[in-house]
């Protein structure tokens, strides 16, 4: 609870952190944004493909002329860790930013992984790379793997055992369906209204189709060694007072295989209806009372219980992504700790065919118009040699596969000689459960 003073402390120094960003959309514009309200970080080196597009970001969230003049905009990622003690990787881009990351630990440089596409198709190598170099490799604060990672956590240092972990989203199994060219009537928008807001309809169609939410909770799985669902996330629909109701195993009346394992609720009834109280926003954790006496205390306590009084569940109803982001920066600097990391291999986020596709056609990757997200157990993609859907773009099927089939690598004509490749290769050594 002492972040704030420790860098008050670097800025009476006259040592401020040094901080790279590579990628300046929405993630990290929300970043920026709080950048000159917070004395002893500075941004030394902002990396994007579109280093004036850059520039007028960082006018736009309130950067004056000076600060502006004083940051070194470049266009090259794998550049950006020259001088910075902290490098923050937010493009999306899951094979670049496996090399940035790469680059920024030989550079000496903490890395946080806003990047999910990246940290769940590599994560526990690099984050092992990291800490054999004395470095940090986090998840981003903010951004709903880290706060869930915060929550469990938390109840494993109270001394709770932890039943289930995860977010909200909106969902219908009509969803994993829906490509980009429908994607705006989900949301109640036109597509001017959308591309007027310069909205990317691919990266919204992510959320929507249930990509995004099993790329997450897979990172959660990895780093908080929870269990994912063999056959996929269930998504059940859940308000907030009924988490400790819903998320505990089949044997009592729940909705989990098991305990210990990720999960996303949905704000949708299965016909639509919206769910009361939903966490669609929000974060949760479900936990489990090991005692009479803990129990007893529950509901002394008023905390909503399950039937038997031994589940309850802690949330939190919203996140600020980049906004919050800053927290996961000064605690790799000051503290020397990561807020959430990858540490074994649980889950793994693979590519489902949306429909028939036929050898010869060209795969779109996440949110696009061939491929979905399933979240499965690391072992189960290991014997299956499922495809990932961070390599699921802009590969060609050398045979046809079915709708609904997971994507094997023997699907695809992938180059041998991809980076990613070998650092997928390496996994196996992570394989836990």
């Amino acid at each position: 609870m002492n972040l704030h003073g420790l860098l008050a402390a670097r800025a009476g120094e006259g040592r401020p952190i040094r901080v790279a960003l590579i990628g300046a959309g929405k993630f990290g514009a929300m970043f920026l944004a709080q950048v000159p309200r917070l004395p002893g970080l500075e941004v030394v080196t902002i990396a994007d493909l579109a280093p004036d597009r850059a520039r007028a970001t960082c006018r736009s969230v309130g950067w004056d002329a000076g600060r502006i003049a004083a940051t070194r905009f470049i266009e090259d990622g794998a550049e950006a860790a020259r001088g910075a003690e902290v490098v923050i990787e937010a493009t999306g881009a899951p094979e670049a930013g496996l090399a940035h990351a790469r680059a920024a630990l030989a550079e000496g440089a903490h890395v946080v992984m806003v990047n999910v596409e990246a940290d769940v198709l590599a994560g526990p190598v690099l984050a092992a790379e990291a800490r054999a170099a004395g470095l940090v490799y986090s998840m981003a604060y903010g951004d709903q793997p880290a706060l869930v990672a915060e929550l469990v956590d938390w109840a494993r240092a109270a001394g709770f055992t932890v039943a289930a972990a995860g977010k909200g989203t909106k969902y219908l199994p009509a969803y994993h369906a829906v490509t980009p060219d429908e994607v705006w009537q989900h949301y109640g928008l036109s597509s001017e209204e959308a591309a007027a807001a310069g909205m990317n309809p691919q990266m919204f169609n992510s959320f929507l189709d249930g990509t995004k939410s099993a790329i997450e909770m897979v990172a959660i799985a990895n780093a908080c060694g929870l269990d994912v669902p063999r056959d996929g996330l269930g998504f059940p629909p859940c308000g907030v007072d009924d988490l400790a109701h819903v998320l505990r195993p089949h044997a009592l009346g729940g909705q989990l295989e098991g305990e210990g394992m990720v999960e996303v609720v949905s704000s949708l009834e299965r016909d639509g209806r919206p769910v009361f109280r939903d966490l669609r926003w929000g974060v949760y954790v479900v936990i489990r009372a090991e005692s009479d006496y803990a129990a007893a205390c529950f509901r002394q306590y008023g905390l909503p219980t399950d039937a038997t009084g031994r589940y309850a569940a802690m949330y939190k109803p919203f996140h600020l992504i980049g906004m919050e982001l800053s927290i996961s920066v000064l605690s790799a600097a000051l503290r020397r700790e990561p807020t959430g990391q990858a540490r074994v291999w649980r889950g793994d986020a693979v590519a489902v065919a949306k429909r028939a596709l036929r050898a010869g056609d060209r795969l779109d990757g996440e949110g696009g118009r061939t491929v979905w997200g399933k979240a499965i157990p690391a072992a189960r993609s290991r014997d299956l040699a499922a495809l990932p859907i961070g390599l699921a773009h802009g590969v060609a099927l050398t045979r046809d596969v079915a709708a609904g089939a997971i994507l094997t690598e023997a699907d695809v004509a992938l180059d041998a000689d991809r980076p990613a490749l070998a650092l997928r290769r390496a996994l196996d050594g992570f394989v836990a459960g």
